[in-house]
């Protein structure tokens, strides 16, 4: 396999997203176009938010999301926000998602974020190491959430 290019999504890369996303919710119904053209456009061009993702050939085969919010305390530095972590199944264990966690660590970093969260749903033993192994802490904070 040829080294995979890690890059900030593109509004071409949509349908390839939404193609990637099935293997992190294979369940859930796809989203209709006109809602997915909005959200995509509204990511792409936030100041906040980047998609990351790795291409491989011509496809997307790995990405994830990192939010950055400006913040008023510790000292007005701003802290990240990585979610929708995903890997094509047919490329996992090849470190193609530590490669895109890793470009997003770069990002928060250049942006001087002072910490960085990601959150997961998994308490598969598998999966909480690959995030520590991309350097997460498994014993940080206590994080709640509300689903509506």
């Amino acid at each position: 396999m040829t080294p995979p290019v890690i890059r900030s999504a593109a509004l071409r890369d949509l349908p390839a997203v939404l193609s990637l996303y099935r293997h992190l919710h294979p369940h859930e119904p796809e989203l209709e176009r006109a809602t997915a053209e909005r959200a995509w456009s509204a990511l792409l061009t936030s100041n906040f938010v980047t998609v990351i993702v790795a291409e491989a050939g011509d496809m997307l085969v790995s990405s994830c999301t990192l939010a950055i919010v400006p913040n008023l305390t510790r000292g007005g530095r701003s802290y990240g926000v990585i979610e929708n972590v995903v890997t094509h199944a047919d490329y996992r264990r090849r470190g193609l998602g530590r490669q895109v966690l890793a470009h997003a660590l770069d990002i928060a970093s250049q942006a001087d974020c002072y910490k960085i969260h990601l959150a997961t749903g998994s308490k598969r033993e598998s999966t909480l190491r690959f995030y520590e192994k991309a350097g997460f802490e498994r014993e940080g904070k206590t994080y709640f959430e509300v689903r509506r």
